[in-house]
Parts: C-alpha cells; sequence; structure tokens
C-alpha cells in the first residue's frame, strides 16, 4: 500500500497548483481519504491502511487533503445515514475544502445535548427551523451546517430529533462571534429565525436524528482523541488556509501540515528543556519521559478509537478512552511546561519565547475537557459500558419531551 500510494504521489505533486486542485485531485485518486469507502473518494482501507498512506504522503513532502468539520464529521455522518443523491450533492465541496460547522450545542443543552430546543416544522418542502446554538467553531465562516433541531415534541427528548444539513448565508441565520481567553474567536453563537432547510437537506429519517448525531460525536471524540497529539498528522486543518494558494505553501521545512496546534508535543516540550537549560536534570527528564509515555499510550487508544468508528461508526468506549486520555495528556503537558518556564509561560506573543506556543498550551488546555463531551461524562461512557457498573438513573426517559422542564425551557405545548 506504501509503495503504490508513494508513487502515486511522486507522480501527481505539483506544489505550484492551487490548493484546492491538489485537494480534488488528491480526493479523485482515493489517497486523499483512503478510509473511506470505494467509488466514494476512498479505498476503503482500515486505520493500518491508511496510516501507511499517511506516512507515503509525509515521505514523499506533498500536501496533506483538507481536514475540519465538513470531512472529519459531516462526510463520515452523510456517508453513513445519506442517499446517494445527498453524497454527490455535499461530497464533492467537502473534499475540494469546503468549511462546515456543527449546530449542535445549546445554552441548555451541553452535555445533555438530547435536551436540546432548536425546532423544526415542515413547511412543504422545506423545514422552518428557529433556536439559538453556541460554541459554533467556524460558524462565521462556514458554507453549511450539521444541524440537529427538534421536530417532535411529543415523543421522549432522544425521539423527536432530526438531522439538518443548513445552508449558512441566508437572511435568517445571525452569528455572533465568542472572545476566547485566548483572544482568538473561533466559537460562535448562532441564532436561527425562520431559517430555510430544503426536505431535501434531511439525513436520515425524521425522528432518528439521535442515531445521525452518534456517528458525528463518534468521529468528533475520535478527531479530538489523543492519537493527534505528539504526531505530524495526515490532514491539514483548512481554517486559515486559502485554497487558491500555492499547494507548496502547506508543506512545511519540518513536514508537519501548517495549521495543527495539536501536532508535536513531545518536540515543544524537548525544545523547552533545552532551552532551558533543564535537560540533564533527572526530575525533568522524568517528567519528560511520563509524557512521552502517556503520548504512546495515548497513540495506541487512538487506534483503537479509529478502528471501533471505521467498524460501526458509533461511539464506543475506545472513543471515550481516547477522548479522555487526550484531555489528561494536554493538562500535564501544561503542568510541565509552566514549571520548567516559570514566569515566562505568562508571556505571550511573536516576541515570547517560542512564540507563545507555551502561553498557549496553557490556556487551551481546558477546551479539551470540555468540547466533543466533557471529561465526566467520558468516565460515565466507560463505567458503564465498559466497567459495566449500573447506569444512571434517567428519570426523563420515557417522558415526552414537551412535559420536561430541561435547560432554558419553560414550557413548549
Amino acid at each position: 500500500m506504501y509503495v503504490e500510494a508513494r508513487a502515486w504521489f511522486d507522480a501527481n505533486w505539483d506544489s505550484k497548483m492551487p490548493l484546492r486542485e491538489w485537494w480534488r485531485r488528491l480526493a479523485d485518486s482515493g489517497w486523499g481519504f483512503p478510509s473511506w469507502p470505494e467509488g466514494i473518494y476512498g479505498r476503503g482501507l482500515s486505520g493500518d491502511g491508511a496510516r501507511r498512506v499517511a506516512d507515503a504522503r509525509r515521505d514523499a513532502r506533498v500536501a496533506p487533503p483538507p481536514a475540519g468539520i465538513a470531512q472529519n464529521l459531516a462526510a463520515p455522518s452523510i456517508i453513513a445515514h445519506g442517499t446517494e443523491e445527498q453524497r454527490r450533492r455535499f461530497l464533492p465541496g467537502i473534499v475540494a475544502g469546503d468549511i462546515w460547522c456543527q449546530l449542535f450545542s445549546e445554552p441548555g443543552a451541553g452535555s445533555d445535548l438530547a435536551s436540546l430546543q432548536t425546532r423544526a416544522e415542515r413547511d412543504g418542502d422545506e423545514w422552518v427551523v428557529n433556536g439559538q446554538k453556541v460554541w459554533t467553531s467556524g460558524a462565521h465562516i462556514a458554507r453549511c451546517g450539521i444541524l440537529v433541531a427538534r421536530t417532535d415534541a411529543s415523543v421522549p427528548k432522544h425521539a423527536g430529533l432530526t438531522y439538518f444539513v443548513i445552508e449558512m448565508e441566508q437572511p435568517g441565520i445571525e452569528i455572533r462571534p465568542i472572545r476566547e481567553m485566548t483572544g482568538r474567536a473561533i466559537f460562535n453563537e448562532v441564532f436561527l429565525t425562520d431559517a430555510r432547510v430544503p426536505a431535501a437537506n434531511q439525513i436520515g429519517a425524521q425522528g432518528e436524528g439521535w442515531s445521525v448525531a452518534l456517528t458525528t460525536l463518534a468521529n468528533e471524540r475520535t478527531m479530538l482523541g489523543a492519537g493527534s497529539f505528539g504526531s505530524s498528522g495526515s490532514s491539514a486543518s483548512i481554517r486559515e488556509i486559502e485554497p487558491d494558494a500555492p499547494a507548496g505553501r502547506l508543506v512545511r521545512d519540518d513536514e508537519r501540515p501548517a495549521g495543527r496546534t495539536g501536532s508535536g508535543a513531545a518536540d515543544l516540550l524537548r525544545s523547552v528543556l533545552e532551552h532551558y537549560g533543564n535537560a540533564a536534570d533527572p526530575i525533568a527528564r522524568q517528567e519528560y519521559a511520563r509524557i512521552h509515555s502517556l503520548i504512546e499510550i495515548a497513540r495506541y487508544t487512538d487506534l483503537r478509537a479509529r478502528a471501533a468508528v471505521e467498524r460501526g461508526g458509533r461511539p464506543g468506549p475506545e472513543v471515550s478512552i481516547g477522548k479522555l486520555a487526550a484531555s489528561q495528556l494536554l493538562q500535564t503537558m501544561r503542568e510541565t511546561l509552566f514549571r520548567l518556564c516559570g514566569a515566562h509561560a505568562t508571556l505571550w506573543g511573536d516576541d515570547a519565547p517560542f512564540g507563545g506556543r507555551v502561553h498557549e498550551v496553557g490556556l487551551s488546555s481546558y477546551l479539551i475537557s470540555i468540547g466533543g463531551g466533557t471529561d465526566q461524562i467520558q468516565r460515565n461512557i466507560i463505567g458503564e459500558r465498559v466497567l459495566g457498573l449500573p447506569r444512571e438513573p434517567r428519570p426523563d426517559k420515557d417522558v415526552a419531551f414537551r412535559d420536561l422542564k430541561v435547560g432554558t425551557q419553560v414550557t413548549d405545548r
């Protein structure tokens, strides 16, 4: 597999071609998303096969495929649950680098996502959507969004949800950035007021949106898993990349794709050790060895998680273990880096040590423990599905959603 992929990369790579053209050529070959099914921009490879392709791509020093919510979350959900017509309509833009967002979380529905209150009501050949979403990454630059909305409040909360693809550029959608403590504004609030969704954009059956959402959540937890830390990765974040720029700009001297803020965790720590003269200190070396061990354990966990998703597309205990491992790894990195850097860890900016990356690791370390399902949720899943512990009481399991008082809901009759 490596030899065949490497030969294709060597024969087809041109650093001067527009990045979007390279992405499309890569997708058409099947080498861009090799674990996707044959005939759907993939080659049906296992996780091991896909990793060998990624190794060949890195060794050939060519630009990686695009990566983001469209490619990592929306596409697998559409492939698993969408119609053939929907795959033909949505996937070409996704593999060419289109940016999508994920309209799931709400002010009153985060960890308890099934309590969401955004409503979708049928109006002829369209659905009319009203509600509010929050913590929506990239909504301000997204072309489409994957949306879960309530279409039936007369049934229990998990049963009344439907999954849609919604166009973001329309009058009924207002987007307000949320400024983070990092200084960035990647997340947004999204207000939907009589926003329109064609009935043809409904993914899966009406009322079965929770099942489709589980596929999305499985891939989200895998994307945020610990295997993404300490590796050079096999795809490129497209949030800050211009698709019409030369493809060669995405290949850096250190062979790490631009935009991957989670890459090289071990490299950063080693550089800090060397910079502050602590490389020979036995305690510092022990801390480095500990983090290196956590990264290796995380990689193994991530392989299990990705294999689970490839088998069924549903979140399982491996996915939750990988997600929890990522949270613990980043927190350990934060504490170790701060101890080594001392007061310099508070500095941020281009003129700060390591361009302020240490400070950014500290501020960003909390994101993984919340986004994609909190650490507490992951522990619940592991306890119930792996250890066989009794499930938490669910008194609302068989109660119609309109009879519940959850989140910001007062009445919905």
